[in-house]
């Protein structure tokens, strides 16, 4: 497994077919090594796609400022402690979302046009169409570094058949990630399979090491590996005994809330009869957002993965957000035909989506990588939408947030102001060159997004 304290950056812990991975340690890139072993240990750069539904109410959403100078407004107000690592970008365009000659459907449209650049083919049935996506045209290109290709996450489920808007498939609102023009990406929503998928063995729900095997023994899945832990503990230093005490912590942590989630979920479903099995699935949004991004965390930390992409909602999501006291549906709300009052509910709704990224570009600042930086420094965190407004439905300047230094690469703390009709496809060209992958063309764009490295 290691060479004395040199560890390759793939190094796992296993035991009894449970296999984690580790995190970025020292041990990873010594000191002691040549320069080119140095230059080889730099952290990677990461990428991930956290996208929202409905557009936003702008006039929350858009600094009055330009520049450093900038405030951040009513909705990412929980994001101004991490003003300094984030740049907000006004003026892009996703013109593909728009109908271009194809009538109704605009958010079923811009959901597939999100992250493919490309119009999606109008239709309910099999003969759905798209393009590759943004993350996994990235993925393609670096899938033989990691262990995953990529991550796909979200906090509704759906269809990926039948009619969702307007002559539309439901699989262009349920999806932004697409392999290829016709394969979209399912997401996945219920935690414990996702925490099954990085950490557990991959065997039938009754094996030992499986989810309910380990949960009919009392098991954590670190109780697996904790002999190949202890072996390497003798190995590392210090200050890597504390990153690998910290990381297998917070697996301990993911694990225990998605148990607890499961629990709550089975105990609701003595009152309710003919129900499936429980799900790991918390009732309360907000933890199901944060505990899916501790996942996405946990997978970047560990290298598992170095893409994601995660719908906060489905496009067109109707859901009402009670708990910050708004019983109305969100899609309803979106059609506000200027009425304030409305608007100021959407803007609450949007705020409280902005409050789960913050929790989550929080976390990842705060964890450190062997050379000092954050995870956040190595990492590209979009957060946006496809629509702009959604009473509008228009698709020209959209609301998105750059969130991380990409490596060093991304002059942060500043709002930037393009050209309205600016294409968000040059975005994404400059993402996927600072991931080493270059791309001479994506959808509409006219090339890399100025800018961005200050």
């Amino acid at each position: 497994m290691m060479n004395k304290a040199i560890l390759h950056r793939r190094t796992f812990l296993k035991g009894l077919g449970a296999t984690i991975a580790l995190p970025m340690m020292e041990a990873m890139s010594p000191i002691r090594a040549a320069a080119a072993a140095v230059a080889a240990g730099k952290p990677p750069v990461r990428a991930a796609f956290l996208f929202i539904p409905n557009g936003v109410h702008l006039p929350d959403w858009t600094p009055a400022q330009e520049g450093a100078n900038f405030q951040l407004p009513y909705i990412l107000d929980s994001l101004n402690p991490l003003k300094r690592d984030l740049v907000v970008l006004s003026g892009l365009t996703q013109d593909k979302g728009r109908a271009n000659g194809d009538g109704p459907g605009d958010h079923a449209r811009s959901a597939a046009a999100f992250l493919t650049g490309v119009q999606p083919l109008k239709s309910e049935g099999s003969q759905i169409r798209a393009g590759i996506s943004a993350d996994q045209y990235i993925a393609e290109h670096i899938k033989s570094e990691t262990r995953f290709g990529s991550l796909e996450i979200g906090v509704e489920g759906g269809r990926q058949a039948g009619k969702c808007d307007s002559g539309y498939s439901c699989a262009y609102s349920n999806n932004i990630s697409w392999r290829n023009e016709v394969t979209p990406m399912t997401k996945e929503t219920d935690p414990r399979l996702v925490f099954e998928r990085l950490f557990g063995t991959g065997e039938a729900d009754g094996a030992t090491g499986s989810f309910l095997g380990r949960r009919k023994f009392k098991k954590s899945i670190l109780d697996f590996v904790m002999e190949d832990a202890r072996r390497l503990d003798t190995k590392i230093s210090g200050a890597d005994r504390q990153k690998l005490d910290e990381y297998l912590n917070a697996i301990r942590e993911i694990e225990m809330r998605v148990e607890k989630a499961e629990q709550m979920s089975a105990a609701a479903q003595q009152v309710i009869e003919g129900v499936e099995k429980p799900t790991g699935k918390p009732d309360d949004m907000g933890e199901h957002i944060r505990l899916l991004g501790d996942m996405m965390i946990l997978a970047f930390q560990a290298d598992v993965t170095r893409v994601c992409t995660f719908m906060l909602a489905n496009e067109g999501s109707n859901s009402a957000y009670r708990q910050i006291g708004v019983s109305e549906g969100h899609h309803s709300l979106s059609h506000h035909q200027g009425d304030p009052v409305k608007q100021k509910k959407i803007a609450r709704i949007n705020r409280y989506h902005a409050d789960q990224v913050a929790y989550i570009l929080n976390r990842m600042k705060h964890l450190k990588e062997p050379d000092g930086s954050s995870l956040l420094d190595n990492s590209m965190i979009v957060y946006g939408a496809g629509i702009s407004d959604g009473n509008r439905h228009n698709n020209e300047n959209l609301p998105i947030i750059v969130a991380g230094k990409g490596g060093g690469t991304i002059r942060t703390g500043r709002h930037v102001r393009y050209p309205e009709e600016t294409p968000l496809n040059n975005l994404f060209i400059s993402m996927m060159n600072r991931m080493g992958v270059q791309a001479g063309s994506f959808g509409d764009a006219t090339g890399t997004l100025r800018g961005l490295e200050g």
